[in-house]
């Protein structure tokens, strides 16, 4: 795993800032103005869109630390989660209501808002169940629910990715079928992705908290009889 983070982490982070960069300058537009066509949903609703960036870019770019087996030994582990679950669940929550709120951009349609709704719900509550696991110390299943979460947030990053062929190669903006397309594809992507590195247990290495059996104070003195 060691090795891995290697490239892990820099490659979470490479796919993050593109939709970091662009959500700060849709916070600059809000800032400053004006409203256009494009943009005049937020202008009618600013708070929900302004919490999404504010919690997405933080929880995009650190949570990829979390993958630094080093880190995952000490504190910081912890001392990151409890600032990336409230920011994993604003995300979420503040996703799902743009999705039922704000009007539908030129390109949406209606399955790529079944899509949003279906997103924002497993995100919510991987990173919930996430919690709970960590409740119960079950600091596997922890981890296996917090990635699934974290995979769901980072979709429009990888949805960079499933787009450039199209802007590439065709001269028109795509349309509702292929837009639903291009976006689900990367939510299944990186949801492939992390079900991939659950199943082979690689969030394994790098932690240490699974809990020791206790041994009597007696027969660890004295040895297996007494």
């Amino acid at each position: 795993m060691r090795h891995k983070a290697l490239l892990i982490v820099p490659a979470l982070l490479a796919v993050a800032i593109v939709p970091a960069v662009a959500g700060l300058i849709r916070l600059a537009t809000l800032a400053t103005g004006p409203a256009t066509a494009s943009n005049a949903r937020f202008f009618a609703h600013p708070w929900p869109v302004t919490l999404h960036i504010l919690a997405v870019v933080p929880y995009s770019l650190l949570g990829a630390l979390q993958f630094i087996p080093a880190l995952r030994r000490y504190h910081w582990h912890r001392t990151l989660g409890m600032a990336l679950v409230p920011l994993g669940l604003v995300a979420a929550l503040s996703g799902l209501w743009m999705t039922c709120v704000y009007p539908w951009p030129a390109g949406d349609g209606r399955a790529l808002y079944v899509m949003r709704l279906l997103v924002g719900t497993v995100m919510t509550l991987s990173i919930a169940s996430g919690v709970a696991s960590l409740a119960r110390r079950d600091y596997v299943n922890h981890g296996a629910w917090m990635l699934r979460g974290y995979a769901l947030g980072m979709g429009a990053g990888t949805q960079v990715f499933t787009h450039l062929p199209w802007f590439i190669l065709v001269d028109t903006p795509p349309d509702e079928v292929s837009r639903a397309f291009m976006m689900g594809l990367a939510w299944l992507i990186n949801a492939a992705v992390a079900e991939t590195v659950i199943r082979t247990g690689g969030l394994a290495s790098g932690t240490n908290h699974q809990r020791q059996p206790t041994v009597p104070r007696l027969q660890a003195v004295r040895g297996d009889g007494i």
